[in-house]
């Protein structure tokens, strides 16, 4: 079988080359040509047809968000950014992510950094991923219509006394639970399926994507501004409310525990990842198996691997009210919905822009 061509996008030439050494060593892959900034890039990506590029954010003429934007208009390829660890590496990163980007690698050191050669196994897994996501469904996908019909939202400040009423409205104890699990292209995913679901939804929503720690808090800040729900970042002992989501904050696993009636509590651990990942999904869906007198509705979207499906089947059989998992059509990448199906645990299997509607129905009739 033929490695695949990587284009390697990066203003720095000692990055390009780190870059470009690094992805070559992996004899899945060759480099196919590299570009200082996105003018660059976005002529090569039409050119060399690459089967992935590597991004980066920062760069003179173009940089890599409006690359990113123009690639994913003209020639849909799966992109793999490379981002600094700051605050505001991480919400380019995520806006990266929403605007088509299959997945991400965090710079250990910064924009210029000599540590990169420490990311050279995790560059090589994910660029394998990316290779086989299905990034042309990205392309002229219905979500995007959808997403641009929907008006846009009001400006933070306006919004915020509009979600603290909402909550007030809502009843204090909780009565059902909405998890929601996910892992590459579960960004966008969550973008579309949470900025969907009404404010007023009587239940609180926890939800894992697979991320690294800095980065889940901007995903979570994301998420709020465009949501009519509040969106926080998890953090221990944390009640749930209803009308809110939590999102399981990056190198933690995320559990719900009980906190007397009608009321439960975030759990946060530092246990060895399962199946490579913390937070779990799996953790996630199995601390809520004793949690029968609630009304569990669980939801499995785009990701690599099966992570939380041996967790919906648990549920399934334990009592949960809804399982749905997102089907290959929609998916970027066709993994963990797919092992759900494979388990035969899944009630209904939904695109991604019929998933907020059905899980509004399942919570408030």
């Amino acid at each position: 079988m033929q490695p695949y061509g990587v284009l390697v996008v990066d203003d720095s030439v000692f990055m390009r080359k780190m870059i470009s050494d690094i992805i070559s060593e992996d004899p899945h892959f060759h480099v196919v040509a590299t570009a200082k900034n996105g003018k660059e890039a976005v002529e090569l990506v039409k050119k060399l047809k690459p089967h992935a590029v590597t991004m980066d954010i920062e760069m003179p003429e173009m940089n890599g968000l409006d690359a990113l934007k123009q690639i994913m208009a003209e020639q849909p390829t799966p992109v793999l950014m490379l981002s600094s660890l700051t605050q505001e590496g991480a919400m380019e990163t995520i806006a990266a992510l929403e605007r088509g980007a299959v997945d991400f690698v965090g710079k250990p050191s910064g924009s210029i950094s000599l540590d990169i050669h420490k990311m050279k196994a995790v560059i090589q897994e994910k660029l394998r991923i990316a290779v086989k996501a299905n990034v042309s469904r990205l392309h002229g996908n219905p979500l995007l219509s959808a997403r641009a019909a929907k008006p846009a939202p009001a400006p933070e400040k306006a919004r915020r006394p509009l979600k603290a009423e909402i909550r007030q409205q809502l009843a204090a104890q909780v009565s059902q639970l909405v998890a929601i699990g996910t892992s590459t292209g579960g960004p966008r995913a969550l973008h579309h399926v949470i900025s969907h679901i009404p404010g007023h939804l009587p239940a609180p929503i926890v939800v894992v994507q697979h991320m690294p720690p800095n980065f889940t808090k901007s995903l979570a800040q994301r998420l709020d501004s465009v949501s009519e729900l509040s969106v926080v970042e998890a953090e221990n002992g944390m009640l749930l409310q209803n009308g809110t989501v939590y999102i399981a904050p990056g190198g933690f696993h995320m559990m719900v525990a009980r906190n007397g009636p009608g009321n439960y509590k975030i759990h946060l651990s530092l246990e060895q990842p399962r199946g490579g990942h913390r937070p779990s999904v799996d953790i996630l869906f199995e601390s809520m198996l004793p949690l029968k007198e609630l009304k569990r509705h669980v939801v499995l979207m785009t990701g690599m691997g099966a992570d939380g499906a041996k967790g919906m089947q648990a549920l399934r059989q334990a009592g949960a009210v809804t399982t749905i998992a997102e089907s290959e059509e929609t998916c970027i990448v066709y993994g963990m919905p797919r092992a759900a199906i494979e388990l035969n645990c899944v009630m209904h299997v939904l695109p991604q822009q019929q998933i907020a509607l059905k899980l509004a129905q399942s919570v408030i009739t």
